[in-house]
């Protein structure tokens, strides 16, 4: 890039985005990259979770996520969305009853993203708090949003709904060329 200056004549901003979505794809690999040129964006504002009923909210619960203990007492785990910090309080005791008291005991977990395609930014402590300990905090990612100017900082939780899976057992982390966004940032982080 520091030697390609010609692109710094280019004046019009949707041919200069058209061309370092080029460069960037070539550069990184990632087909899915674009570089987009949106002098009115406005980000969108997630709506509010609404009030759903106990039961409800279980049978979503059971619709985005798999759990199996396999033989030699090892834990399969498939997520399809993460969920958010607004959406984990209201489920917290249904999580665990549906889910972690069944993984928690187990000798070993595959954690599996292969189909995570959505997930809200939120969520991304939750998850990887189960699988660190308690103290020290750890730093586990910085998320920069270029319209609002704002660095987002995500640590690990000190305190959790139910007890950590821990550090020592081993976690093996499925994924796909279908993961995607936070549940990319999640797998990153808990490598």
């Amino acid at each position: 890039a520091s030697s390609n200056t010609e692109i710094l004549s280019i004046s019009d901003p949707a041919t200069l985005a058209s061309v370092l979505t080029v460069g960037v794809k070539n550069t990184i690999g990632d087909s899915r990259v674009k570089v987009t040129y949106e002098p009115e964006y406005v980000p969108a504002v997630p709506p509010p979770v609404p009030d759903i009923p106990a039961e409800h909210l279980a049978a979503m619960i059971k619709a985005t996520v798999k759990v199996e203990v396999l033989d030699d007492n090892i834990a399969y785990l498939k997520i399809q969305h993460i969920i958010g910090e607004e959406m984990a309080q209201k489920v917290g005791p249904l999580l665990l009853e549906y889910i972690w008291d069944k993984v928690l005991p187990t000798s070993a977990m595959i954690l599996d993203f292969r189909s995570a395609i959505s997930g809200e930014l939120s969520g991304i402590p939750y998850i990887v708090s189960y699988y660190t300990d308690a103290e020290p905090l750890i730093h586990i990612d910085s998320v920069y949003d270029r319209p609002s100017d704002i660095t987002t900082e995500l640590w690990s939780m000190p305190t959790l709904l139910g007890k950590r899976y821990g550090t020592s057992k081993p976690l093996i982390i499925l994924t796909s060329k279908n993961t995607l966004g936070v549940a990319e940032d999640v797998a990153y982080c808990l490598k």
